[in-house]
């Protein structure tokens, strides 16, 4: 008696897990937008040259202010 309880509580779980779960699976992702530049690289690059360039500058002139060799 009590296994057939079992059996029938099981049938019944199995039975609602499988009218429940189509409902529950997620939609397909939307593909993914080409990549485009808004040109905040181009920026940054830009950026990034610029302040080597100072760097460069400032090891170069401020050594001519403090030393006593003559570069050019």
């Amino acid at each position: 008696m009590a296994l057939s309880r079992v059996v029938v509580g099981l049938a019944i779980f199995v039975v609602a897990l499988v009218t429940i779960i189509p409902f529950a699976q997620a939609q397909e992702l939307a593909p993914a937008p080409a990549p485009v530049s808004d040109g905040t690289n181009v920026d940054q690059g830009i950026a990034y040259v610029l302040m080597l360039v100072a760097l460069v500058l400032t090891y170069l002139i401020h050594p001519m202010d403090a030393s006593a060799y003559i570069f050019f």
